[in-house]
């Protein structure tokens, strides 16, 4: 009977051993699963950076929108040069003007134009004046340019431009042209005042087209 208890409580303890065994063999798996389990978290964590590197392009984003900023802010003063430094052209409205002969022989014609700026600012009447001419038969014809370089035409207040139509005196007294009137458009102006033709003024030898206009030019 002793024999068979001592075997008995024998394998109870073998089979409380294996059953211990078997239990620190579960713990030690969860223990590598638990180990194994931060290289993928390191992996998750390194892969949650992209986001971050992703914000780069944001970054550039904003600096396209600061180029922007900065393009419109160097269009500022542009914008102010326009309105405030630069001089304006001078408005038919603003200019008395006026038409006299200016021949200084008898065979070369001139006809003086002037447009004194009364104005309360100073403008620009830099440039070619568009001109047509009035026959006494009512048509008008366009005056083409000499051949000369504009100058720079600055009037202050009270100052005055002047620019000059020049043609060939017909002595013949056969002239096929009858003027009565110069029609004058200022530089970069689209208003046109109506002057008599200057009395006194030497017949056009040829054609109005044989008549030139040149660039205005101050009179200091």
């Amino acid at each position: 009977m002793k024999y068979t208890r001592i075997t008995a409580l024998a394998a109870i303890g073998v089979a409380a051993t294996l059953s211990l065994t078997a239990c620190g063999n579960d713990d030690s798996g969860k223990d590598s699963s638990s180990k194994g389990s931060s290289p993928s978290s390191s992996s998750s964590s390194d892969g949650g950076s992209k986001p971050d590197g992703g914000s780069k392009p944001a970054a550039g984003n904003a600096k396209a929108g600061s180029g922007k900023d900065a393009e419109a802010h160097s269009g500022t003063p542009n914008g102010a040069t326009k309105s405030d430094g630069k001089v304006k052209f001078c408005k038919t409205s603003d200019l008395a003007i006026d038409a006299r002969d200016a021949a200084t022989d008898k065979n070369s014609g001139r006809i003086d134009i002037t447009m004194i700026n009364q104005g309360s600012t100073t403008c620009s009447a830099t440039g070619f004046a568009g001109v047509d001419i009035k026959d006494a038969d009512n048509t008008s014809s366009p005056i083409g340019r000499g051949h000369a370089q504009p100058r720079v035409t600055t009037l202050k207040p009270g100052d005055a431009a002047v620019f000059d139509l020049a043609y060939s005196i017909d002595n013949s007294g056969h002239s096929l042209t009858n003027p009565t009137d110069i029609q004058v458009t200022p530089p970069n102006e689209t208003h046109t005042v109506s002057l008599k033709w200057p009395a006194g003024a030497g017949k056009i030898k040829g054609a109005y087209t044989d008549v030139e206009v040149y660039p205005t030019h101050t009179t200091k």
